[in-house]
């Protein structure tokens, strides 16, 4: 009876993903659409070329939070529904490509680091943490945003398959979704390492992406 209900958790997660809330939380305080300047890329470090830190503060926690709501209801209520981890990783990589993809932005979304962060977060919180911390740790060290978002591409996969069962139990579809994010970030972000080996990426605050 349940074995269908896989299908539409996924249906919501990526609907979920798709919500971009750069676009709506600029909306709503009367900012520019972040499609309209900068990198023209619907996400939180954009919105920060708005000037508004609010902004781009609650475009980041919602994005995040987007990826992980999903991926928690699932774990929570999975198990009485018949649902496993197949389906957590499904979930997780849907409310992800829904950022990258969205429906109601014609497919053209952000480039979905603050949504697999939450999405991380969700599947095993300290390797989320883990993950947070190589990404602070080189934006505050280096301020290339780009490069924290490529470094917490790298780690996250690596962290996951080294945990061994000690650090968390590691569930093979999950570290299959972790990968596939992983691999889908560092794509989007190819522009961004072309540019950073020229030495021509901007900084934290620069205008460039």
């Amino acid at each position: 009876m349940t074995d269908w209900l896989w299908l539409p958790a996924l249906v919501l997660a990526y609907l979920m993903g798709s919500l971009s809330f750069a676009v709506l939380v600029s909306r709503l305080m009367g900012l520019n659409d972040p499609r309209s300047y900068g990198s023209q890329n619907p996400g939180a470090t954009n919105v920060l070329r708005s000037g508004n830190k609010v902004a781009a503060a609650l475009t980041l926690l919602l994005d995040a939070f987007k990826g992980w709501l999903p991926v928690w209801l699932v774990l929570q209520w999975g198990p009485q529904l018949g649902l496993g981890w197949n389906t957590v990783a499904l979930v997780g990589l849907a409310a992800f490509l829904g950022h990258l993809y969205p429906v109601f932005l014609r497919f053209q979304g952000g480039k979905g680091v603050a949504t697999a962060a939450g999405v991380l977060l969700a599947f095993e919180p300290w390797l989320g943490l883990a993950v947070l911390g190589a990404w602070v740790l080189t934006l505050v060290g280096l301020r290339y945003s780009s490069l924290a978002a490529i470094v917490a591409a790298l780690t996250a996969p690596l962290l996951y398959w080294l945990g061994d069962d000690t650090l968390w139990q590691v569930q093979p579809a999950v570290g299959i979704a972790i990968t596939a994010m992983s691999a889908l970030l560092l794509w989007r972000h190819s522009g961004n390492i072309q540019r950073l080996l020229a030495g021509q990426e901007s900084k934290v605050g620069g205008k460039k992406t």
